[in-house]
């Protein structure tokens, strides 16, 4: 217990309490919508924001050259979204679009750390994530993001659900349908940049979708889905972070595995008690 009083523990702890309640929110509404990997190619789009970020420190010579990363990749993962939902609102296939984003982030991000004069090392620990090096600003910054999350996708969860289950009925009760998709979109964008520092972006998408698929096995309302998701991201990233404090497992991979372990756990229980009653 006397860890608790360490600020890297502390700083680490409520990170990833913060990011494990409201990655869930977001990948409730992405599953609905059937958009589960839509984390994959946001997050890759915020790679490059990442790089730009370190590109725009090296030309502003800052002190320290990754302090405008995270901006950056808020700002490029938005524009990602942004770019997502317009493409797929005109018909466009999402997953083409996605697939593009995804493989033009990565290789943006790898040109733009180069020209900031960096190396692809520098990238890792947005690709894997990096928790043990958060600072009490990053700390803030992720407590405004994940309290902008909650207050949107709790708020706003009735017409959310709404647009995201059947635009057509939503549209029929004069919902801004457009609009809701956009804030869907820009907030999935949100939840994976705050997300980044702790599983990385290969993993993100995990953080915000397993909870959720956990819960469905569980629940049948889609607010009882939602909220046992938050809990089950929060036990999640909190076990996994208090794991790696005494073992050197890196925590992102940690969490996502964790997550996937409980899954199974979850779905071969559950099928097993459908098969003894229907005997």
């Amino acid at each position: 217990m006397s860890l608790l009083s360490e600020p890297l523990i502390q700083r680490m702890l409520i990170v990833g309490l913060l990011v494990g309640m409201a990655a869930p929110v977001m990948g409730t509404y992405l599953v609905q919508r059937r958009m589960a990997l839509l984390g994959d190619g946001i997050g890759h789009v915020a790679l490059a924001g990442v790089a730009a970020g370190w590109l725009a420190g090296s030309l502003f010579d800052l002190a320290q050259q990754d302090a405008l990363a995270i901006p950056g990749a808020v700002i490029f993962a938005i524009i990602g979204a942004v770019v997502i939902e317009r493409m797929r609102s005109r018909g466009t296939a999402a997953d083409i679009v996605m697939a593009i984003l995804f493989y033009g982030g990565i290789a943006g991000g790898v040109l733009l750390i180069g020209f900031a004069g960096g190396s692809n090392a520098n990238l890792l620990g947005y690709l894997f994530g990096s928790i043990s090096t958060v600072t009490w600003g990053d700390v803030w910054m992720s407590a405004g993001l994940a309290a902008l999350i909650l207050l949107v996708g709790l708020g706003l969860r009735a017409a959310l659900f709404t647009v995201t289950h059947d635009q057509e009925f939503a549209r029929s009760t004069g919902l801004p349908v457009d609009a809701l998709n956009m804030v869907v979109a820009v907030l999935a964008a949100v939840t994976i940049t705050v997300a980044m520092r702790v599983v990385g972006v290969l993993l993100v998408s995990a953080l915000m979708i397993v909870p959720v698929a956990i819960a469905q096995l569980l629940t049948r309302s889609f607010a009882r889905t939602m909220h046992l998701a938050m809990g089950l991201g929060a036990v999640l990233t909190i076990t996994g972070i208090w794991i790696t404090v005494f073992h050197d497992i890196q925590p992102g991979s940690l969490i996502v595995v964790l997550g996937v372990v409980v899954y199974v756990l979850v779905a071969a229980a559950t099928s097993l008690t459908k098969m003894v009653r229907s005997r």
